[in-house]
């Protein structure tokens, strides 16, 4: 195929959003980020996968220009702690998933996301809190081939979102 020719690939600045069919729901839930611009790129990529809550422990701020539309289109709930507000969610019927390496975590490529849940984030140093670790149903982690040993907290959030959508179309 040579350059230009009518079945050539051209490039579109955005395409339609698609909506998915499923009615499964997916929470972010973010303990404390040690930086706006991880806090801002989990929002975006909540955004892109069609979340629409993300709640985050303490004042992380929001960066536009990482954040882009996920700014406002998602609604950011602001705790002073999650375990309260992850127990209620619980008693709601959401399953509690923290994303995290653990001695009994489940690969993220056998894992099936329920039709609601709630993802937990740990922060990009400490990971997840052992409380936290105690409350949660499931602990999925994504496989790492070569080092460091895991992925920035935004990228592993995008993978684990983008994996819930790629489910729940």
């Amino acid at each position: 195929m040579e350059s230009g020719d009518a079945d050539g690939f051209r490039q579109l600045r955005h395409k339609p959003v698609l909506t998915p069919s499923s009615d499964a729901e997916l929470i972010v839930a973010c303990m404390q980020m040690r930086t706006n611009a991880n806090f801002s790129s989990i929002l975006r990529t909540a955004s892109c996968c069609g979340l629409r809550r993300v709640i985050v422990e303490g004042q992380a701020s929001i960066e536009k220009r990482i954040a882009r539309d996920g700014a406002q289109t998602i609604e950011v709930e602001r705790r002073r702690s999650l375990e309260p507000v992850l127990l209620q969610l619980r008693k709601e019927g959401y399953r509690l998933i923290g994303l995290e390496q653990t001695t009994n975590s489940v690969s993220l490529h056998e894992y099936r996301y329920p039709q609601k849940a709630v993802i937990v984030i740990g922060n990009e140093r400490t990971g997840i809190s052992e409380g936290l670790l105690d409350i949660l149903d499931d602990v999925v982690e994504i496989p790492m081939y070569g080092v460091p040993y895991s992925f920035n907290a935004a990228t592993a959030t995008s993978l684990a979102l983008y994996e819930f959508r790629r489910q729940h179309r």
